[in-house]
């Protein structure tokens, strides 16, 4: 049996033992490996790809828009070329005559009634006014006679509201015909006025 100075002096290291492990600092838990980095990461990369999609979206639109404005113009353009070769081809559509007058036929009338809206929408255009004969008579009476001719046809278009300054006349007489030939086929297609447009026709306005 120990002695008990022993006992008590075991006791004390025993306890001072007991009271080292009871004080002594626990290991701190791993803390486990964040994923904000990786997240964010993530986000970033989602948002640039969106960004750029939206700017290839917005280009490829603009390109269309481009595209189709160009292809509109072109047909307005080409619209508007048909439309005033059109209208050129009205105006400058003969008038033609029996033999030896001077006077205008139904057929004629509605030629130049085509003539009219035209000109009134387009004040800026000038015209000049050709008579022509057959060759059958002197050349003076045939001169003469186309100056009657040109003259009928503007007298026309100033009744329905054509400007008389926008309008020239001149005769040529037999001098140039369209029709070669002394037959009555030849000489109905020479006798006519002829139209020109002398000024404003670059750019023709619809009616």
């Amino acid at each position: 049996m120990k002695p008990p100075r022993q006992i008590a002096v075991l006791t004390m290291v025993l306890s001072s033992i007991i009271a080292i492990a009871c004080h002594k600092k626990p290991e701190p838990a791993p803390v486990p490996q964040s994923t904000t980095t990786t997240t964010t990461t993530s986000n970033a990369d989602s948002i640039r790809r969106a960004r750029e999609a939206e700017r290839l979206a917005a280009e490829e639109a603009s390109r269309r828009r481009a595209a189709d404005s160009i292809a509109n113009a072109n047909r307005l353009a080409g619209d508007a070329a048909s439309a005033a070769g059109a209208m050129r081809a009205t105006l400058t559509t003969p008038v033609h005559f029996e033999f030896d007058m001077a006077d205008l036929r139904g057929e004629d009338r509605a030629i130049l009634d085509a003539k009219v809206p035209i000109l009134r929408a387009n004040p800026g255009v000038m015209i000049r006014i050709g008579g022509h004969t057959d060759e059958r008579g002197s050349d003076e009476y045939n001169l003469a006679l186309g100056q009657r001719r040109a003259a009928a046809a503007k007298g026309y278009l100033v009744d329905h509201g054509v400007a008389e300054s926008r309008i020239e006349t001149i005769s040529y007489g037999e001098e140039r015909p369209v029709a070669q030939g002394s037959d009555e086929g030849a000489f109905a297609q020479n006798r006519r006025a002829e139209f020109e447009i002398t000024g404003g026709g670059q750019t023709l306005r619809r009616p």
